[in-house]
């Protein structure tokens, strides 16, 4: 691995020497610009506005613009003529926590090695130092013409540097966020929340660059002079606006589905099923209790049944009774006629003898 800086890291009076190696690594496939008429190449070459001719690279240098677009060279003797003790030093400044860091600060990654034995010792020392603290140095160094600030942590057991932006280059996201005023339902948050448990964690080492390997596969069938058996991916749907709680639901069975969780389950009853399963009550909230009538009705009735008590049971007797003699009539009549026709008979039978 090559190396992009040598210096040293100044710890207190103590040096370490130190080369800086990058940390990651781009793995996407790089294309060159052709003619699409005849195929040919396009470059871009430098050339000199005042000769119109190609420059080497060797010839080139650097200079600053004013705002009369008058050009000033700088050279490379006057940058290192600068008062920089970082030109060849990451100065250590201080040790803090990393949860005090803004991600947002976050830029490449690069390793810190030694050069040569003598480094080997104070290198573990900070090493060592770090980990027992469980904090980060924040350090100053110069690279490719401007100082710079960095992060250094253990990784395993090497001393990694993260280069940072500074505090100043972090942008404020003024007029990004939605400014229409909207309200979450608890309900929503709780289907929210369902789904988060429901896509659960994932081992980042289990991801992979889906897209880069079609890609291989894509370029290996045009060199081989086959044809691309890839298919082509669904089109993302443009914006909609849904249903939000329909949607948590729906998101929420096609993930547990996904998992291998509720799949199979048909018809309406499988998704009631599954969307009762998925609905959690709301944190912090209990049942509404019956509703008690008032003392105050209570008591009214409770009076209005002592007071009408009495003329109840009296017009309850008085519908009664009628009732009753109407029904003892009734029989006393029915005894009546019945006696009657059996004197008749009697006497019909006597006539006929």
């Amino acid at each position: 691995m090559r190396s992009i800086w040598n210096g040293n890291i100044s710890f207190g009076l103590v040096s370490i020497p130190i080369k800086i190696y990058p940390a990651t690594e781009d793995h996407s496939i790089s294309f060159r610009q052709i003619h699409t008429r005849d195929g040919g190449r396009i470059r871009y070459r430098k050339v000199c506005e005042l000769e119109d001719t190609p420059v080497e690279s060797s010839e080139i240098g650097r200079a600053y613009e004013d705002a009369d677009g008058a050009l000033v060279p700088i050279t490379e003797e006057d940058l290192a003529a600068l008062p920089l003790p970082t030109t060849h030093t990451l100065e250590i400044e201080a040790f803090i926590s990393a949860s005090e860091i803004d991600p947002l600060q976050m830029g490449d990654a690069y390793y810190l090695g030694t050069t040569g034995a003598a480094g080997a010792k104070p290198y573990t020392l900070l090493r060592e130092a770090l980990k027992r603290s469980e904090k980060v140095a924040i350090a100053k160094y110069a690279h490719r013409g401007r100082e710079r600030l960095g992060m250094l942590r253990v990784v395993g057991d090497t001393i990694a540097l993260h280069r940072l932006l500074w505090p100043d280059e972090v942008r404020e996201p003024a007029g990004v966020a939605p400014k229409e005023k909207v309200t979450v339902k608890p309900a929503e948050l709780d289907l929210a929340d369902t789904l988060m448990e429901t896509l659960g964690e994932v081992d980042l080492n289990d991801l992979h660059d889906e897209y880069h390997e079609a890609l291989e596969e894509l370029v290996a069938a045009k060199v081989s002079g086959t044809t691309p058996t890839a298919e082509p991916g669904e089109r993302p749907a443009g914006a909609q606006v849904v249903d939000l709680m329909a949607a948590l639901k729906e998101s929420v069975r096609s993930a547990k589905e996904a998992r291998g969780e509720g799949a199979g389950e048909g018809a309406e009853g499988g998704a009631e099923e599954e969307e009762a399963a998925t609905v959690h009550e709301l944190r912090g909230r209990k049942k509404a209790p019956a509703k008690k009538a008032p003392a105050a009705a209570k008591k009214t009735a409770a009076a209005a049944a002592k007071r009408g008590g009495t003329k109840t049971a009296k017009t309850a007797k008085s519908a009664e009774e009628p009732a009753g003699k109407k029904q003892t009539g009734t029989k006393k009549a029915a005894a009546k006629k019945t006696t009657a026709k059996k004197q008749t008979g009697k006497r019909g039978t006597r006539t006929a003898s």
